[in-house]
């Protein structure tokens, strides 16, 4: 059984009542002070404990989809699976190949040109040498006859860490909520390229490019438009591009525009922080070379090489939310010609919660500042 699947989930809180009981029901038989008595209350404490824990990461886990799978939250390599078409839409698609299909959760998900389409598929990089799975979203307008001769603009979505790219379609949401925006003309068609940013699981890389090791901000910055650009009919000049994000994707989002508006013309960071992580999951980003430790902090960057242009979203909470002032300082520090814009909400913690109640807003900004020609 899967490990996000209900049936795992049951069987373990099933498991944790039962040894409950079990240790309120034999507590006096192990009062007394024997060995075997004392050993008995440690192991129905110990089971008990880890049953209930595992009961409650379990469900925390099927909320969030942080892992997909037993071997994803082990670290454990797993195979893409059988290549079974190459994505339709351009005459270069050496780069990305589809490896599936499936309909969005919109009403008449089942017709292309009614709820749009979701394709599966394999990204390599052709600079990088990374390879990444991702999702990406066609809107409906993609399959009518009136949009055939046109391009779209296109978003990259990014999950958190350690994240996994299913989350954005069924946790947060994020096709159903673009198709939602345009129906209501707040915005427009969009193509959404959703995948994690750890490209090299189950490291942590906080995309960057790092030396003698995974090169992830290049595997954003050129080979995943060089690989959608060719495969969809995405318009390939900045204008067209954006990039959002939560949590490390909205750090990595607020990174790859800042540093590229050559590429991404739009950025949003939702609860993002502003300088990479140097921990246990990241391993050494910089090989002790203080220019690239400098060139990952986001602040640093503001101040020693402003942008030469580019829009920014930000977003925060006055409560529940821990980069409240680090967020205020950054925009403080973005200056013309680049803009910044920001959603900062009275209470909302670092979760799904908060992020579906800022991804409508964020999507409307990112479709008013690129264009699909």
């Amino acid at each position: 059984m899967g490990l996000t699947s209900k049936v795992v989930l049951a069987v373990v809180a099933a498991l944790a009542v039962a040894l409950f009981a079990a240790t309120v029901r034999l507590w006096p038989r192990l009062a007394r002070r024997s060995a075997a008595a004392v050993t008995g209350r440690v192991g129905l404490l110990l089971a008990t404990q880890l049953t209930l824990f595992a009961s409650v990461g379990l469900a925390v886990n099927n909320a969030f989809l942080f892992y997909g799978s037993w071997a994803d939250l082990f670290g454990q390599k797993q195979e893409l699976g059988v290549v079974t078409d190459h994505a339709d839409g351009g005459p270069g698609s050496r780069y990305m190949t589809r490896i599936g299909t499936q309909r969005p959760d919109v009403p008449g998900g089942g017709v292309p040109s009614v709820g749009g389409r979701i394709d599966k598929v394999v990204v390599s990089g052709r600079l990088s040498g990374i390879e990444s799975p991702a999702y990406v979203y066609l809107p409906p307008e993609y399959f009518r006859s009136a949009y055939a001769k046109r391009t779209f603009p296109a978003v990259v979505v990014l999950t958190g860490y350690p994240g996994m790219a299913e989350g954005l379609l069924t946790g947060l949401r994020y096709p159903r909520t673009a198709h939602e925006r345009v129906k209501a003309g707040k915005a427009q068609p969009m193509i959404l390229v959703m995948l994690r940013p750890s490209v090299a699981p189950p490291r942590d890389t906080e995309c960057v490019d790092i030396p003698k090791g995974p090169q992830t901000e290049t595997f954003f910055a050129k080979d995943l438009p060089e690989a959608i650009g060719q495969s969809y009919r995405v318009g390939k000049h900045a204008r067209n591009w954006g990039i959002i994000g939560n949590s490390t994707g909205g750090y990595c989002a607020l990174k790859i525009g800042l540093h590229h508006p050559d590429r991404y013309a739009a950025s949003a960071g939702l609860s993002a922080y502003y300088k990479a992580a140097e921990d246990p999951t990241t391993g050494d980003l910089f090989h002790g070379k203080q220019e690239l430790r400098d060139r990952a902090d986001l602040m640093w960057t503001l101040k020693n090489r402003p942008p030469s242009g580019g829009s920014f979203l930000v977003t925060t909470s006055r409560q529940g939310e821990n980069n409240l002032r680090s967020t205020m300082e950054f925009i403080d520090r973005v200056k013309a010609p680049a803009q910044v814009s920001s959603i900062v909400l009275g209470s909302g913690g670092h979760n799904f919660t908060t992020w579906r109640r800022e991804i409508p807003p964020a999507l409307e900004w990112l479709s008013g500042r690129l264009s699909a020609q």
